[in-house]
């Protein structure tokens, strides 16, 4: 499993600004923001379904886990994806920084992956609704 993931019976603006405010409360700023669907349509002329990814970002985190193993900012920021869903809900999915320690072995990455983890599934919990 790739993701960390919530479905939510309100709408996507409101999912976007409630998720930007979970990731800040725990420690997250939103670095990046694409407009997937837009971004397809100007391109290629396709039409998509609402899609934004967000890059979060904690740079304390970010700083030791890049102290620990250079090659990890190829993995950075943290995607959180938020998609609206044909039934007019609305998914947030996380990326669990615990897939990265698959990929790159080393048990003091592991710890800081898990702390990350931690509080990113607090992300989680405050989207419920």
């Amino acid at each position: 499993m790739l993701g960390l993931t919530v479905h939510r019976k309100k709408s996507f603006e409101d999912t976007i600004t409630d998720t930007t405010e979970a990731l800040k409360k725990e420690g997250f700023g939103v670095l990046t923001t694409i407009d997937v669907k837009n971004t397809l349509k100007e391109k290629i002329g396709v039409d998509f379904k609402r899609y934004t990814i967000l890059g979060a970002c904690n740079p304390g985190f970010a700083h030791k886990a890049l102290q620990t193993a250079d090659e990890i900012g190829l993995l950075l920021p943290c995607n959180v994806v938020v998609t609206e869903e044909k039934n007019g809900e609305t998914k947030v999915s996380i990326f669990d920084p615990m897939t990265m320690t698959k990929l790159v072995q080393n048990p003091e990455l592991e710890k800081i992956a898990k702390e990350v983890q931690e509080k990113l599934i607090q992300v989680i919990h405050h989207l419920h609704d």
